[in-house]
């Protein structure tokens, strides 16, 4: 049996376009709208546990809003009114919006992952549950440690640099990915199955299982934007 080989892109393949249209940069507005509406990880958690009140509202209202003017003013990514790389492995310099953007979404992907982990492992182990506690103690910490690593660039679609934005948009993508789908399974399991060892066992179980699937997918690069761009001449980094 031959070794599974992993799909790539060739810069030079990629369809170029000098300006982004208005309804893919509108598109991208309400991806950046979650994403900074739930960077309070506790006060998300207590959302998805007893719904929005008047502070869930007004911090709302503060993302709309500053998200809004910098959207209008084309700093955030995707919203930009042409795209910003054109030539991967171009040593170019990544704007500061990029930067904080991406910091922000890479703390949600890994802390949220982490900590729901870290909930289930205890709750299958001691079958007592203590997810809010460890939201309560422990999300602050983590996501200063990411935040940390975002500003000292040592994150991908981070660094001060956009050289290498063809390998690493797919490893953002692919954690993106693997998130996007194994978060939602494990809140309808968390209310469709009763709270028990073996109940939390098959939500630890599925949680697990989904980012190793998705992981596997990703690096084989069958799932959208995580092909790696093997660089050439012009593209465009979406």
């Amino acid at each position: 049996m031959k070794p599974a080989v992993a799909r790539v892109e060739f810069a030079a393949h990629r369809k170029l376009r000098e300006f982004n249209k208005p309804y893919y940069r509108l598109a991208h507005w309400p991806i950046w709208i979650f994403v900074f509406f739930i960077a309070p990880g506790p006060a998300t958690f207590d959302l998805f546990e007893h719904g929005f009140d008047k502070t869930k509202l007004l911090w709302l209202a503060v993302v709309l809003l500053g998200t809004g003017i910098a959207a209008l003013r084309g700093r955030l990514p995707g919203v930009e009114s042409k795209p910003y790389i054109i030539r991967f492995d171009e040593d170019k310099p990544n704007p500061l919006y990029r930067r904080v953007c991406y910091t922000f979404a890479w703390s949600e992907v890994i802390v949220f992952a982490l900590l729901n982990f870290l909930g289930l492992v205890l709750a299958t182990a001691s079958g007592h549950w203590v997810l809010k506690q460890i939201y309560a103690s422990g999300y602050v910490y983590m996501m200063a440690a990411i935040l940390a690593l975002g500003a000292l660039g040592k994150l991908p679609r981070v660094k001060p640099s956009t050289q290498g934005e063809g390998r690493e948009r797919r490893y953002f993508y692919g954690a993106v990915w693997a998130s996007c789908i194994a978060q939602p399974i494990l809140g309808i399991l968390w209310k469709t199955l009763p709270h028990s060892r073996l109940a939390d066992s098959i939500k630890l179980t599925v949680f697990t299982s989904i980012f190793v699937v998705v992981g596997l997918l990703a690096k084989r690069g069958i799932l959208p934007r995580t092909r790696p761009i093997l660089p050439g001449e012009l593209a465009i980094s979406d």
